[in-house]
């Protein structure tokens, strides 16, 4: 898998917890992969363990993005652009080998795909404050 779809899955699982219970999401997670249909392999592994460790630091990053989003604060915004944030910042705040250009660069993108036509504009906003 391409960096892009490995992150396309990432942020797919993510919203996927959105709808459950913290004592559901390993299993969810084990059947979003089952539900790829590919056997457990290094691309597998590395979404498992960055959904894990995105999950680890939600309340941080939930703090930094209210710090920044006037008006907004995460329980107001939209599911999907919310995941896209947190991921983002995540691999902004957390991740050294994600240049913050690609990380806000990508969330824009799957914004383009899966959210409202505003989407990639606060998507933008909200991280280009925060980098």
């Amino acid at each position: 898998m391409s960096r892009r779809e490995i992150r396309e899955k990432i942020f797919t699982l993510l919203f996927r917890a959105e709808f459950y219970e913290e004592e559901e999401l390993a299993e969810q997670s084990q059947l979003f992969l089952k539900e790829l249909g590919q056997e457990e392999n290094k691309d597998t592994i590395y979404i498992q363990n960055k959904f894990k460790e995105i999950l680890s630091h939600l309340v941080e990053i939930d703090d930094m993005v209210n710090g920044v989003a006037q008006g907004w604060k995460t329980s107001r915004m939209g599911k999907v652009d919310l995941t896209l944030i947190r991921l983002a910042v995540y691999e902004i705040k957390f991740e050294e080998d994600v240049p913050t250009g690609v990380a806000i660069n990508e969330a824009v993108e799957l914004a383009k795909n899966y959210g409202t036509d505003d989407s990639p504009s606060f998507v933008n906003g909200i991280l280009a404050k925060l980098a």
